[in-house]
């Protein structure tokens, strides 16, 4: 099987872990950097180029689209919809997931447990918007943040009215979330490839930050998750479309709550933590389902 990998970097440990274990399950693989790509976009024979070549031949698409690049990257994946190939995660459901308001919007609208949230553009009724969440403590983060980047925690109502009104004026939109306090500075993520959870960790914050991302210090462990909170990842993902998952959850008094699908999850925390081989399950998964013409949208939305 012809495998393509759009990254950035062949030397990132997701996409060289990926390699690895595609070529030694037989497959030729190909990392190309999307923003290299260009794309004729005709009706009878769409294509894509790379170095002045055509990319053809390829079987399967392993999108690993950094949050920077979703509108270009995407358009390339989608354009490997539209020539037949199959791709891990479709361009909707990566272009989705990486709306935070719309993907939190589409989980309350399918009873997914989420923190009490608040949206706004507009600082005129701060007030309002601070008392939706249940007023402090509380989370406010910017729509477009990643890794932990663009999140606060404002312990007073008079410290999130200040970051709500900072954030306005780099002209951003805004999103309020209630502070699960019995988190303790932890969070889970949940690895779930082709409908189910193949790998868990629990991940805590560095002393003094409530934000337990890995990128900002934090360190991960092995965790047996329950019956309810595996349930919970396995609908998210299914939710936003993807196959391939990290349902990143919080254990809330009242049950798991999610706080983001990531599309693009990277592998070196969850395989440190689990012990498992998170990238070959990936690989295992497309020779199942990487058939000609199996793209469900074949390049719509």
């Amino acid at each position: 099987m012809k495998i393509c990998i759009l990254s950035r970097d062949k030397n990132l440990y997701s996409t060289s872990k990926l390699v690895e274990n595609a070529e030694k399950r037989g497959h030729e693989v190909h990392v190309i950097d999307p923003l290299r790509c260009y794309m004729n976009i005709t009706s009878h024979k769409p294509s894509i180029h790379f170095k002045g070549e055509p990319l053809e031949g390829f079987s399967a698409v392993i999108p690993r689209i950094g949050a920077s690049i979703t509108f270009y990257g995407t358009a390339v994946v989608r354009q490997f919809e539209m020539m037949g190939v199959y791709s891990v995660n479709e361009s909707v459901a990566i272009s989705r997931s990486r709306d935070k308001l719309r993907s939190l919007q589409l989980l309350s609208r399918r009873g997914i447990g989420l923190p009490v949230t608040g949206f706004s553009h507009s600082t005129m009724y701060t007030q309002d918007l601070i008392d939706l969440a249940g007023g402090a403590p509380l989370v406010i983060k910017l729509l477009e943040g990643t890794q932990g980047i663009g999140v606060v925690l404002a312990e007073t109502n008079n410290a999130a009215e200040s970051v709500i009104e900072a954030f306005r004026g780099l002209k951003q939109n805004i999103l309020v979330q209630e502070f699960i306090k019995e988190a303790n500075s932890q969070d889970i993520r949940c690895f779930v490839v082709g409908g189910k959870v193949v790998a868990a960790m629990m991940r805590t914050g560095k002393v003094g930050d409530f934000r337990s991302n890995i990128h900002r210090g934090g360190k991960a462990e092995k965790i047996k998750i329950t019956p309810e909170e595996r349930s919970t990842a396995v609908r998210a993902a299914k939710i936003m479309g993807l196959n391939v998952a990290g349902v990143d959850i919080l254990r809330a008094n009242h049950g798991p709550v999610v706080m983001e699908v990531n599309s693009s999850p990277g592998l070196e925390g969850i395989e440190a933590a689990s012990g498992k081989n998170v990238a070959d399950i990936i690989i295992a998964f497309i020779e199942t389902n990487a058939q000609e013409g199996k793209t469900k949208t074949r390049g719509n939305g």
